[in-house]
């Protein structure tokens, strides 16, 4: 069966700016991409039915019987056995949400039979949606990936272990002087990952491979640190992307980072107003702040943006791609793609320069910026300013 994970256009703009540089499908949530998750599920590869700007560098591939999932929706066994049972032209829905059909020509959903789905469904509707389920997506993903599997034994006699039943080390990955708490959730290491001496870590937690936790970090549970990262400092409830580092002391909670930023040292965020109240996010898809109902909500920063020595965000602040901030006090809680500035004003970060400050970072790591990538970016730049 060929699987095309669609992005589900009532909730892409709710999403930005992490949708502006990958298909909603390739959010990070838990230990997997929502992709990887339906991958390992089904068995099979997908691919993409995505927005325009992005369909050259996330393709789509076509056979006469395709199957079509939401992207923005996680699976689970129950949902997987719902869905490998529709028959062609068959649409499952959740009440109004759009979950699978299964068309043999059409695109479009509209006229196959509608099979109920009553069960609870997981949708990555909304940023914060990221946090609020990455502990329990943490949970799942583990399962999937590690049962039936044997860890790698942790060898360091001077790490420190809770629930070590709950514990997963892959192969290379590296625990030295540390405490590993999984008595409230799993702890997953990935491939020649490290966790370094000092470093205070509870449950639900994931390191993905080649990433590194620095000497005396305290993390709390609900975290996904994705690969070739670096952190340090105190994270809770948090999920960095991939590709990004925080590596200095300094508080993120209730926070997402897309790929290739970068906090600068001592770089703080809120989560919580003074007064308890609820926080008010800026949404793409009004053009506004909008209430999300949370007490707890930090920064959500998009792709290849960037954070100087002390920066302070504000609760709930949402950056844009490719920007870069800086200064002393408070910057606006939203900042568009390709800001450059912060509290005392706001300029725009040339586009040229924005692409050699992203070679650079992937000189870095041995990589080359394709030229896909530019185009993606180039959009944005229009786009988002």
């Amino acid at each position: 069966m060929n699987i095309i994970l669609f992005d589900d256009k009532s909730v892409w703009k709710s999403l930005l700016p992490f949708t502006f540089t990958r298909p909603i499908a390739e959010i990070r949530v838990g230990i997997l991409k929502i992709s990887e998750k339906w991958a390992h599920y089904l068995k099979a590869p997908v691919s993409f039915a995505t927005q325009n700007h992005l369909a050259k560098k996330f393709t789509i591939h076509k056979e006469k019987q395709n199957l079509y999932i939401n992207g923005s929706v996680c699976p689970d066994p129950q949902l997987i056995q719902a869905i490998l049972a529709l028959k062609p032209n068959e649409v499952l829905k959740k009440d109004t949400l759009v979950i699978a059909h299964y068309n043999l020509y059409l695109e479009n959903p509209e006229g196959c039979s509608v099979v109920p789905h009553d069960a609870i469904v997981i949708q990555i509707a909304y940023k914060c949606d990221i946090f609020v389920q990455n502990g329990a997506e943490i949970k799942k993903d583990f399962l999937l990936l590690t049962t039936g599997r044997i860890s790698q034994p942790i060898t360091d006699k001077h790490t420190i272990v809770y629930g070590e039943e709950n514990i997963f080390l892959e192969e290379g990955a590296k625990t030295k002087a540390c405490v590993l708490n999984a008595e409230n959730g799993p702890i997953y290491i990935g491939k020649n990952a490290e966790i370094k001496e000092g470093s205070l870590i509870r449950g639900p937690f994931a390191l993905l491979e080649h990433s590194m936790v620095n000497m005396g970090a305290k993390i709390q549970g609900d975290t996904t640190i994705g690969p070739h990262s670096k952190v340090g400092g105190e994270i809770s409830n948090s999920v960095v992307f991939g590709y990004s580092n925080k590596a200095h002391d300094g508080f993120i909670g209730n926070t997402v980072i897309g790929e290739w930023c970068n906090l600068g040292a001592d770089t703080n965020t809120s989560n919580l107003k003074n007064n308890y109240s609820n926080i008010k996010v800026w949404d793409y898809s009004v053009d506004d702040y909008v209430d999300t109902k949370r007490q707890f909500h930090g920064l959500m920063m998009g792709d290849y943006s960037k954070a100087g020595i002390n920066t302070m965000f504000n609760t709930g602040t949402v950056v844009g791609v490719s920007a870069n901030i800086f200064g002393g006090s408070f910057p606006p809680k939203f900042l568009p793609s390709f800001s450059w500035g912060g509290s005392e004003g706001l300029q725009t970060f040339q586009f040229d320069l924005a692409l050699e400050a992203a070679q650079r970072v992937y000189d870095r790591r041995g990589l080359q910026l394709d030229d896909e990538t530019k185009e993606i970016l180039m959009y944005v730049f229009k786009y988002d300013r």
